[in-house]
């Protein structure tokens, strides 16, 4: 069984961090290689390169990895305990 909590609080991180590996990429490399325009398409009221955009982007890409893990394992306790052997 999988522990909710910790999982969501585990992909909530891994959310976050990812969005900050995503910004440094952008900062670092050519405006054509950028995904800043992929990122303002997914996170809702993201703007590239503002204090507000970074921390409204990080804020969001956090929870939508505590969405994940919220949906995700209730779905895998389930079929755990229907599936699971003896």
């Amino acid at each position: 069984m999988l522990n909710i909590k910790l999982v969501s609080w585990a992909l909530g991180l891994w959310g976050a961090v990812t969005f900050i590996v995503c910004v440094i990429y952008g900062l670092v490399t050519p405006q054509s290689l950028h995904m800043h325009e992929f990122l303002e398409q997914i996170l809702p009221a993201f703007k590239w390169l503002t204090w507000w955009g970074f921390l409204l982007g990080l804020a969001e890409s956090f929870l939508y990895g505590v969405y994940a893990g919220m949906v995700y394992v209730p779905i895998y306790n389930t079929l755990k305990r229907r599936w699971a052997e003896g």
